[in-house]
């Protein structure tokens, strides 16, 4: 007897069927149904039938691909590679319905592959994302899955609150059809990848509107607040986990220096991008050499307003005074304590830099206390 393969033993099978003979069900008056690797029925239009065991059809599949007849019954074994996928039957055993048993288990066998395909190539990005595919073996694996290896691509991380997970995925999903040109992966309950393919036209502003569209979907579907991380666009299949790892970092680097906002792209993120990859070490040194011991507490809350306005308003003394609604002296006044305590004139260009770079330098490290 030829082997059997135990294609039926995945949940992903069993519910696939499921709901295929549940889709056939009110267009065929026979009872029919799907017999699993343990040779008990899966799934069955007759849930009286469900787990019924007929493992005597072991001793009967014979390799030329023949339905039997059997107790008022026809079953179909469907072969795959010499070896039997699944096996179908229909309680009736007239030619028609004989016919109609040979016609579903084609169809059934191609939505399975089908399935199959889709899973498999999901499972790929999703190793690819993970660098747990061995360079020698992306392009070869990418082949074999008939996915394209040399054309232009943007990896988007959303990230979501684990009660939303599920859903937003669907959406996803729904969002972006093309299974062929499109991937989407949910690494987690709350994170949720799609590699998306891009035209030669795309450019960074595209890129950024998916991100919006993707965003008010979520938001308007799943009522789910979402933060998106953009990757930088790439041009193969191997570039796809750096895209990957710079979306990561850019809803990293997002939550520490620009919080408010729920798109961050890794294009966009200047010098918080550069500032997230320097070790503590080196940003208390830094912190050190800028200020005056204790010259940071000193700064409270309304004193960094001011000078988040001053510059926000390009250092223009007049123009931050009339924001503030205060006289210009008295911002002046503000600016000279600000000075004293820290050592740093900010109506100074430089000394203005610098303390912008610390105070980014400050909440990074900030970020990281509450991390640890």
């Amino acid at each position: 007897m030829p082997g059997y393969s135990g294609g039926m033993g995945e949940n992903m099978s069993q519910n696939l069927f499921k709901n295929l003979i549940y889709q056939y069900k009110g267009l065929i008056d026979d009872c029919f149904g799907i017999i699993g690797d343990d040779f008990h029925v899966a799934t069955c239009s007759d849930d009286s039938l469900n787990n019924d065991d007929f493992s005597y059809l072991e001793d009967m599949i014979d390799e030329n691909d023949n339905v039997i007849y059997d107790r008022g019954f026809a079953f179909k074994p469907v072969f795959v590679r010499g070896k039997v996928e699944f096996i179908l039957f229909i309680q009736n055993t007239e030619p028609n319905s004989v016919k109609l048993l040979n016609i579903l288990s084609i169809a059934f066998l191609n939505i399975k592959q089908l399935q199959e395909e889709k899973v498999n190539k999901a499972n790929y990005i999703k190793l690819l994302l993970q660098d747990s595919v061995l360079p020698s073996d992306i392009y070869v694996k990418a082949k074999e899955l008939k996915i394209a290896t040399d054309i232009e691509r943007v990896v988007y991380v959303i990230k979501v609150d684990a009660d939303y997970g599920e859903a937003v995925y669907d959406i996803m999903v729904t969002l972006f059809p093309q299974k062929n040109k499109d991937f989407i992966v949910s690494l987690d309950e709350q994170t949720i990848v799609l590699v998306k393919e891009l035209k030669s036209t795309d450019d960074n502003a595209t890129i950024n509107k998916i991100a919006e569209l993707i965003k008010n979907t979520i938001n308007a579907d799943a009522f789910a607040p979402a933060k998106i991380g953009v990757g930088s666009e790439v041009q193969t299949v191997r570039e796809i986990a750096t895209s990957f790892r710079e979306a990561k970092i850019a809803i990293e680097v997002g939550k520490v220096f620009e919080n408010e906002k729920d798109i961050i792209n890794y294009e966009n993120l200047g010098i918080g991008r550069l500032i997230y990859q320097l070790p503590t070490t080196l940003c208390k040194k830094f912190l050190d050499e800028v200020f005056k011991k204790g010259s940071l507490e000193h700064l409270d809350n309304d004193t960094i307003f001011t000078i988040q306005k001053f510059f926000e308003n390009s250092l223009n003394i007049s123009e931050t005074a009339r924001k503030l609604y205060v006289h210009r002296n008295t911002l002046v006044y503000r600016l000279d304590k600000i000075q004293k305590n820290t050592g740093l004139d900010l109506r100074h260009f430089d000394d203005a830099i610098i303390f912008k770079i610390a105070m980014m330098v400050k909440k990074y490290l900030s970020a990281n206390v509450i991390k640890m």
